[in-house]
């Protein structure tokens, strides 16, 4: 079996005259030209080159080569040229994934723009929560909130996004009923069962009664704005919630930072370009909502002392 990159390397030494002028052309030194030719006469069994002290001289052998080296090379460049062509328009599948919160409640309005812009572009979102292969293409584009920098994968493109902090909040109505003197227990709304967290003891509304949890998102933001209790929330989801108000007396922690991630060759294909560039600038602008500081939702009533 010929292997084309020696091809390469043949051809460049018939045109260049010389190892110097190839090693030259193709970005490489010049033992790695002499290699190529040397696996390349192996594999045919004959000697392509007559080394005089002008340069390098086809042998007859090599006459007879360089004619298919030059079909080669020309099926070559129309493979390349239709797979990227196709691969450089404005079309086909990109599956892009990221956390359900991201979708819902950040980048929905974003996701629906790039899908007007790109008409041709057949977008699927993967919002299950669980971590996609890339490499595997499981995903082309993975959107992700990555609390240490040193945990992401080194095959993988990574492009860094804004930091995310998050922020403890209960609903205003119910922060209103506790200012009022209402004894009604307050819970802390998780996701998991790890006690009682910090911002459930620190804040100055404290807990009071036994724990709500439950595994969905969108139902720990429903239970919050019921009143059950309050619960820890990125700001972008909180901050923009009218029936929610930040928790008094509680800070703002980082959740983590956003990465956009591509595969290596993926990552080369238009649409995969068009997409990671768009969403980039669009989280850039959304930096000051995931930093808490856009939207100032500070308490407007505060609880009664007595607790």
């Amino acid at each position: 079996m010929i292997d084309w990159d020696d091809v390469r390397y043949f051809l460049a030494v018939a045109r260049g005259g010389s190892v110097r002028a190839a090693a030259k052309r193709l970005g490489v030194n010049h033992a790695t030209v002499l290699r190529r030719i040397a696996q390349l006469e192996e594999s045919l069994g004959a000697q392509m080159f007559e080394k005089l002290p002008s340069g390098y001289r086809l042998t007859a052998a090599g006459e007879e080569v360089l004619d298919l080296a030059h079909q080669m090379e020309a099926s070559s460049h129309l493979l390349e040229t239709r797979v990227f062509g196709r691969d450089q328009s404005a079309r086909g599948l990109l599956r892009v994934t990221l956390p359900p919160f991201l979708a819902t409640h950040l980048l929905m309005p974003d996701l629906a723009d790039f899908a007007r812009l790109h008409p041709d572009i057949e977008i699927e979102i993967l919002t299950t929560g669980e971590v996609a292969n890339l490499t595997n293409r499981e995903a082309d584009v993975a959107v992700r909130i990555v609390a240490d920098r040193k945990t992401l994968p080194l095959n993988l493109h990574s492009l860094k996004g804004p930091q995310l902090f998050s922020g403890v909040y209960i609903s205003r109505d119910r922060l209103a009923a506790l200012s009022a003197g209402k004894p009604d227990p307050i819970r802390w709304i998780v996701i998991d069962n790890h006690g009682i967290p910090d911002w459930a003891r620190e804040a100055e509304v404290h807990t009071t009664g036994a724990p709500f949890r439950t595994p969905d998102a969108e139902t720990q933001i429903i239970a919050a704005q019921q009143g059950i209790g309050m619960t820890k929330l990125p700001c972008f989801v909180g901050d923009t919630d009218p029936l929610l108000v930040r928790v008094p007396g509680t800070n703002l922690p980082m959740h983590g930072t956003l990465w956009l991630l591509t595969q290596g060759e993926t990552r080369k294909t238009k649409r995969v370009r068009l997409f990671t560039e768009f969403v980039s600038r669009r989280l850039a602008a959304h930096a000051p909502l995931l930093a808490g500081l856009s939207v100032s939702r500070e308490a407007t009533v505060q609880p009664s002392p007595a607790r």
